[in-house]
């Protein structure tokens, strides 16, 4: 599991937007504005999303079952951290309406909305600003 520096962590909790960066079945980059939550405990980026968007269909595993990668990137001013790992789509409504919560709390309250699946990205490389370097 990935864990951030203290500096990380405090940003990755304020209120900005960040870009998500997925692989379309052809191989280009599918780049996107998106809000996310970071679990530290368990070292996950989550968004949430409707089931039917590209960012999610692009997340779906491979013919041979591995995961697709993503880089989600946070910049504000001269701050700035990317976020890599594996993404996953998921439907579990305890994930759903924990990540609904956890958006809440860093962002606003989302409406319903019977077709939000989250993005998981399991993080497994960080870049960072200078400032924020480990």
């Amino acid at each position: 599991m990935f864990r951030l520096n203290p500096e990380q962590l405090v940003f990755v909790t304020e209120r900005h937007l960040a870009t998500l960066t997925t692989l379309r079945p052809d191989g280009t980059p599918h780049v996107v504005p998106v809000t996310f939550t970071w679990d530290a405990d368990a070292g996950v980026a989550r968004i949430t999303t409707s089931r039917s968007t590209f960012k999610a269909r692009n997340a779906v595993p491979g013919p041979d079952g591995a995961l697709p990668r993503a880089a989600l990137c946070q910049v504000a001013g001269g701050r700035w951290i990317t976020l890599e790992g594996t993404i996953e789509v998921s439907d579990d409504p305890d994930e759903i309406a924990d990540a609904v919560e956890r958006h809440a709390r860093r962002y606003t309250r989302m409406g319903p909305n019977p077709e939000r699946v989250v993005l998981r990205i399991t993080v497994d490389r960080v870049m960072a600003s200078t400032y924020m370097a480990s």
